[in-house]
């Protein structure tokens, strides 16, 4: 549409990321690792999500896409921290987009669980309504005019690594990003997040991405490809490799605790 200069309609059939809304596509390569990123002057001109078709794809893409929007209110958080954070297009954080993404996280922790049941019997209800938008719409503008940070810098990275991008969606990626970033940052809130995910089933620890910590070589190209990204500079606190390795088996850790504490049982239901 913008090569024709033509308005563009989005239709997505899913809400497992907050791609629609942007004015920006992230490109893959044909073996599915992350690329370039392409911008547009014009964001959609009209976004029509059913949340009837949402309702019946089926409660893995729905869990994937709280992962995704759960990072918009913590990365645009920690940008707001740093006064040399800027967004996707290069401006400061806006407030609004701030207030946003505080609004997705909140909607996500109310009622994400409840959609992601109503998911799994293919039932559209309140729950879901408000999730689909957060998902979509709350996280789509939130994180454009908010900005990324670690989770989106170490979700990219995570596709380097062929057994992640081959089994795992970007929100699931995005879930453990997010639970290293704050790690990361010793934030007092990293163990609801870890609590709320594992009670919707995306991944809390690397053996969730089918890796392990003793997997040097594999953290290893995780810990470069993530540190390449000049998104991990937008934290409010210096980031280098040696942080960013020991932040991630500190998410590892968390993750383990908690899945002990809660289980997986709804992690195996969406993997099985």
């Amino acid at each position: 549409a913008h090569r024709l200069e033509v308005p563009v309609v989005i239709v997505p059939t899913l809400a497992s990321n907050d791609a629609p809304c942007s004015a920006l596509s992230v490109l893959y390569t044909p073996a599915g690792v992350s690329d370039i990123v392409e911008f547009y002057p014009r964001s959609p001109a009209l976004v029509v999500v059913d949340t009837d078709v949402v309702a019946d794809a089926g409660e893995r893409f729905l869990v994937a896409g709280m992962g995704d929007a759960m990072a918009t209110w913590y990365e645009t958080r920690a940008c707001l921290q740093n006064k040399a954070a800027v967004t996707p297009l290069g401006a400061r954080p806006t407030l609004a987009a701030c207030a946003l993404g505080e609004v997705c996280a909140r909607t996500l922790y109310e009622h994400g669980e409840a959609a992601a049941s109503s998911v799994a019997a293919s039932r559209n209800d309140e729950a879901v309504e408000k999730v689909v938008e957060a998902n979509t719409l709350l996280s789509g503008i939130g994180f454009e005019s908010g900005g990324l940070a670690v989770a989106h810098a170490m979700a990219l990275a995570y596709t380097r690594l062929e057994v992640v991008h081959s089994n795992y969606l970007h929100g699931e990626m995005v879930a453990m990003g997010l639970l290293a970033q704050l790690c990361l940052e010793e934030a007092s809130d990293r163990q609801r997040a870890a609590g709320f995910f594992a009670r919707v089933g995306l991944p809390v620890h690397l053996g969730q991405l089918s890796l392990a910590p003793a997997q040097s070589q594999a953290l290893d190209t995780l810990v470069e490809a993530t540190m390449q990204n000049p998104m991990v500079h937008h934290m409010p606190v210096p980031v280098n490799e040696e942080a960013l390795r020991q932040a991630t088996l500190d998410a590892h850790d968390l993750g383990l605790a908690v899945a002990r504490d809660q289980g997986d049982a709804a992690y195996r239901r969406l993997h099985s």
